[in-house]
């Protein structure tokens, strides 16, 4: 089975359709219609096997983290998902991981409506790299910029325990597919909706992909701010907590990375409409700081003294 066969067979009868896309997958290049009064926001994530998930992770779980890594940056723009790009390296041609890898990959799209309009196949160590596109209304972004003391900071879902879930694969735990831990992990959940119903609320935003202090720090630097956060306001889930003292669960959900819910502020005079578009978010949003003047970031416990941190989260080199 050569690159065409493999096109053809996985990827190529798959994929959404869009009226917007002039011209898919089968071309030299893709094209596209980009609606009169939108903005084009593109992002790209590679994932390594062995660096970025374990080798052997399962291939419906790798087909729809290498999507859903991508969508996360969309959610934190505020943007609206529309089209796809894909770039894979593969050691073999195995027609049934391809399958399961496309089951995983199509199946969020499908979802939130991205059509697959191109990318590469070539042969080599187990590598994707996706390249997403979505759409939003001109001046309306989220960025990290925007953050200004009294700010209050704010967190979508329960973070730590994708990190968990990694740390049981890693360990070959005795777990199950219905293990919450590791199905964060394998299933990550981009917020989609929680990115689009914060346009014209969030002063600032980000996913967590590095870790909450981690990423919160790219806030606070961008925006030449400072931030108080207050590390037991966090929300931990009985999953996280089922493997972990409340300690070591709170240490994960500042530093442990993996989480792809959104961090972001909020303007105290827009709290209203926050709490007016809370219903729209599907998760839970958990007050847990404030931007200051300081321009350092204080994690701090109940008593208002300094938590420390074990390590500070996910670095690349």
């Amino acid at each position: 089975m050569d690159e065409f066969e493999i096109i053809r067979r996985h990827f190529l009868n798959t994929t959404i359709y869009r009226d917007d896309v002039r011209l898919g997958i089968g071309d030299d290049a893709a094209i596209l219609r980009v609606p009169p009064g939108q903005e084009l926001v593109i992002s790209v994530d590679t994932l390594i096997a062995g660096v970025h998930f374990p080798e052997d992770l399962p291939a419906a779980a790798i087909g729809h983290r290498a999507l859903a890594v991508n969508l996360s940056d969309l959610a934190a723009m505020g943007a609206r998902p529309a089209w796809a790009l894909l770039a894979l390296s593969l050691p073999l041609a195995d027609d049934e991981w391809l399958q399961k890898f496309a089951r995983g990959f199509f199946a969020l799209a499908e979802r939130h409506q991205v059509a697959l309009i191109g990318g590469n196949l070539a042969r080599g160590p187990l590598n994707i790299t996706v390249t997403v596109h979505g759409l939003l209304p001109s001046g309306q972004a989220l960025v990290r910029s925007g953050a200004q003391p009294g700010d209050r900071i704010y967190v979508t879902g329960w973070l730590g325990d994708a990190a968990q879930g990694l740390q049981q694969l890693r360990e070959h735990m005795q777990i199950t597919e219905a293990d919450n831990c590791v199905q964060r992990f394998c299933f990550p959940e981009p917020r989609i909706q929680a990115g689009l119903a914060l346009r014209g609320i969030a002063s600032a935003a980000i996913d967590i992909s590095d870790g909450l202090v981690a990423d919160l720090g790219h806030i606070v630097q961008a925006s030449g701010v400072g931030a108080q956060l207050q590390v037991e306001r966090l929300t931990l889930s009985p999953s996280l907590l089922h493997y972990k003292s409340r300690e070591q669960a709170l240490n994960l959900a500042l530093a442990g990375g993996d989480d792809y819910e959104l961090c972001f502020t909020v303007p105290e005079v827009r709290l209203p409409l926050l709490e007016s578009q809370a219903h729209a978010f599907g998760c839970p949003v958990t007050h847990i700081g404030e931007i200051t003047a300081s321009k350092t970031l204080r994690c701090l416990k109940d008593d208002s003294t300094d938590w420390p941190l074990p390590f500070a989260g996910y670095r690349h080199f």
